[in-house]
């Protein structure tokens, strides 16, 4: 079982290229240990600024480190980020045009028992919604690795989230990555599942239960949630019984939500959505929590049969 955490993954690419790169900043807000960064700030103390609790002027203070030319790393928990400091977002770093990477660190129900007040099931709405802004979730920690390597070369705001665990493994060290361009993780012909971040690996397993059932079904890595593959999706749609979608978010505004827009424009199919539902969150480990709302491997496999033979 893989022991490296997304957020490991990006303190670990980040310490590899400051070496050469001085023009990397991370920036804080009281968070430095729930986001791996401990390393990072002992490493290269000149290259860090912890802003204590305050997440709005984590991401100005950001924006203002990029006007000046530095390559900037915003990490703060996913539903402090996504929320507190949203005006700044989207004034100081979207509408702006920063280079600031806002990491949103232990999304969805990562933070288990601290209950709704800690979980961050609108972000992926918030933060699609805005102008300019792109919106990241990396499924493990190679493809985690890939990003950021790739955010590192370029000079666009953007959004990442990251869970707090580790993920099983979906990829190896020699994944083929794309910038905005979904990950096909399985291939077949009846039905299309869609499912980004920590959900993956569940997504993964379950097209084995349906295999075993004889439905062969497309997985789809869609970790890039704006700009979205449409391409991708219609690709593999076109054929399909069903289209199937998996996320940490709620029902409204996320990757369900984004994709029966493309699909009524261009393609229309029966969507079978599987999220969090819009109410209050159990509180619970998040494999406690997915098996309860039978967003797990088997709970996505039996809906799935159950539409199907609808």
């Amino acid at each position: 079982m893989n022991k490296i955490t997304n957020r490991q993954a990006i303190c670990d690419v980040l310490l590899e290229e400051a070496k050469t790169d001085k023009d990397i900043v991370v920036v804080c807000s009281d968070s430095r240990g729930s986001a791996s960064l401990t390393p990072f700030f002992k490493e290269y103390p000149k290259q860090c600024v912890e802003m204590g609790i305050a997440e709005q002027n984590l991401v100005s203070v950001s924006a203002g480190l990029a006007t000046c030319g530095k390559k900037v790393f915003a990490a703060s928990p996913a539903s402090f980020i996504s929320t507190r400091s949203y005006e700044q977002a989207k004034v100081d770093v979207a509408y702006s045009q920063t280079n600031v990477t806002l990491v949103g660190i232990s999304g969805g129900i990562s933070y288990g028992a601290l209950g709704m007040t800690h979980h961050s099931c609108q972000d992926i709405a918030a933060f699609t919604a805005l102008p300019d802004m792109r919106v990241y979730l990396p499924s493990d920690r190679f493809q985690t690795a890939k990003l950021m390597q790739v955010l590192l070369k370029d000079e666009k705001p953007s959004y990442v989230r990251v869970s707090r665990s580790a993920t099983e493994d979906v990829y190896d060290e020699n994944i083929e990555f794309t910038l905005n361009q979904a990950n096909v993780v399985v291939e077949g012909e009846d039905v299309v599942i869609i499912a980004c971040g920590e959900l993956v690996p569940y997504a993964k397993k379950a097209a084995v239960l349906l295999q075993e059932q004889g439905v062969k079904a497309t997985v789809l890595d869609m970790y890039c949630l704006k700009p979205y593959d449409d391409a991708t999706l219609l690709k593999y749609a076109e054929k399909a019984k069903l289209i199937v979608t998996v996320e940490e978010h709620s029902p409204f505004g996320g990757l369900g939500s984004i994709t029966t827009q493309v699909l009524a424009q261009r393609c229309p199919k029966k969507v079978l959505q599987i999220a969090l539902p819009d109410g209050h969150i159990i509180a619970g480990e998040n494999k406690e929590v997915f098996a309860y709302y039978k967003m797990d491997d088997e709970g996505i496999a039996k809906r799935v049969s159950k539409v199907l033979e609808e």
